[in-house]
């Protein structure tokens, strides 16, 4: 059975019922401080509250760029309106008068973190993102347009979530109730297979498109972290993945794949994704195909070592197998040229720090710059916000991470920053 023929959606929902919707049910209402306004009020408008950024001094501390290694003590970063003006040795830098301070001395100052892979449901997940220091990321994809939401309120008020590339819903072959999250979804209920006909592939990217989202997501194997499944089995075939992508390229965006076994990983980066999730068993053959392509490898190391220790014995033995596999594979990754990304792929309600993320890259084997650059420069380089985020210099975002600790010795200092900056306004922590 295949989807009855129709028009694309109309993008028109997105900005009305959908995401008032999903903003709903983010809590973004409550964490920007606004009254309950009418559903119909509120699909109706954009919110009228200005995106707030701020000025702001940053004095002191060791400054470091992860783009060129350099190391800059005592340094200045002059934020005004949410962008960096100026960053370098204080005899260098001019500070203006009447800004505020944010005293650094005896700390190291870097840029915020980015967080390529992770579930964001809630404006509480999404402020806790930020307090751990990922002050941008992009979504692994939720149940009902909540990131797109999010990413809204990230605009709102920086302070309280990152700059999120929201990926909507998951392009899987089973639907389950988000079929329920839009309207344009729900023929896809009668489908007897699930969404897997070319029909259907598309049906779902161009849902996504319309609402919004900034990205796709899918998989090719299904989850290891769920023991009734077996993450090596292959749900889609290339020919399905190709569909994807290019019903993707069309509206201009990218895929990101979850992956697991190795005809899975290859089909997957042969299809044209943008960047492999996961990759367990990725192989030689397939990483020098992503080196050729250009397309990103997000790891996700810890999201694959919190199964270890698990109560539940697969989990467990499946947490033990995978992770060297994935720690070696990330450093032949590397060696060979391919991009890395850092992401935690937290979800459930529990954010894990993205700096847990850069200490499992360095025991995997990177140097600790390289690790550090997984979460900045390579990550913002996937999300298309190289010349945005990743660094401290003029005309990048004003985020900025403060740790107690050289991260070039130790980078689990990363793992609990001392102090957060989100466009310019300093985050309470």
């Amino acid at each position: 059975m295949c989807v009855e023929p129709a028009e694309p959606p109309s993008s028109r929902l997105t900005r009305r019922g959908v995401l008032a919707a999903s903003a709903a049910l983010a809590g973004t209402a409550a964490a920007l401080g606004s009254g309950a306004a009418p559903a119909s009020a509120a699909a109706s408008r954009r919110p009228a509250t200005a995106p707030r950024a701020g000025d702001l001094v940053v004095d002191g501390g060791t400054l470091l760029d992860p783009a060129t290694g350099e190391v800059t003590e005592d340094a200045v970063v002059v934020i005004r309106d949410g962008v960096v003006r100026a960053a370098g040795a204080r005899g260098r830098v001019e500070v203006p008068a009447g800004v505020e301070r944010l005293a650094a001395h005896g700390r190291w100052v870097l840029p915020g973190l980015v967080d390529a892979h992770i579930h964001l449901n809630t404006a509480t997940e999404a402020r806790d993102a930020v307090r751990k220091g990922a002050t941008s990321a992009r979504s692994g994809s939720t149940n009902f347009y909540q990131d797109i939401a999010v990413r809204e309120l990230a605009r709102q008020a920086p302070e309280l979530a990152p700059r999120l590339k929201a990926a909507g819903i998951f392009v899987t072959p089973d639907l389950g109730d988000t079929v329920l999250g839009d309207p344009d979804l729900t023929p896809l209920a009668r489908l007897k297979d699930g969404v897997q006909s070319a029909e259907a592939l598309r049906r779902v990217v161009e849902v996504n498109l319309a609402r919004g989202a900034d990205v796709i997501k899918t998989r090719v194997n299904p989850r290891a972290g769920l023991a009734e499944q077996d993450p090596l089995e292959q749900v889609y075939s290339r020919e399905q993945l190709t569909e994807i992508v290019t019903a993707a390229r069309r509206g201009g965006k990218g895929v990101l794949c979850h992956s697991y076994s190795e005809k899975g990983c290859d089909d997957a980066v042969r299809a044209g994704i943008r960047s492999l999730e996961h990759g367990a068993y990725v192989g030689e053959r397939t990483l020098a195909e992503m080196r050729r392509r250009g397309t990103f490898f997000t790891p996700t190391l810890g999201a694959i070592a919190g199964m270890i220790g698990s109560d539940d014995p697969v989990l467990d033995e499946r947490g033990r197998t995978y992770l060297p596999l994935l720690k070696k594979a990330a450093v032949a990754a590397h060696e060979m040229g391919v991009p890395l990304a850092a992401g935690t792929d937290s979800s459930g309600g529990t954010v894990d720090p993205i700096g847990g993320e850069v200490e499992l890259m360095r025991s995997a084997g990177l140097g600790a710059l390289d690790a550090i650059r997984t979460a900045t420069t390579g990550a913002a380089k996937l999300l298309g916000l190289e010349d945005t985020v990743g660094r401290l210099a003029r005309g990048f975002a004003g985020d900025v991470l403060l740790v107690d600790g050289d991260p070039l010795a130790d980078v689990s200092v990363l793992k609990k920053p001392v102090g957060v900056v989100r466009s310019g306004v300093a985050v309470a922590l």
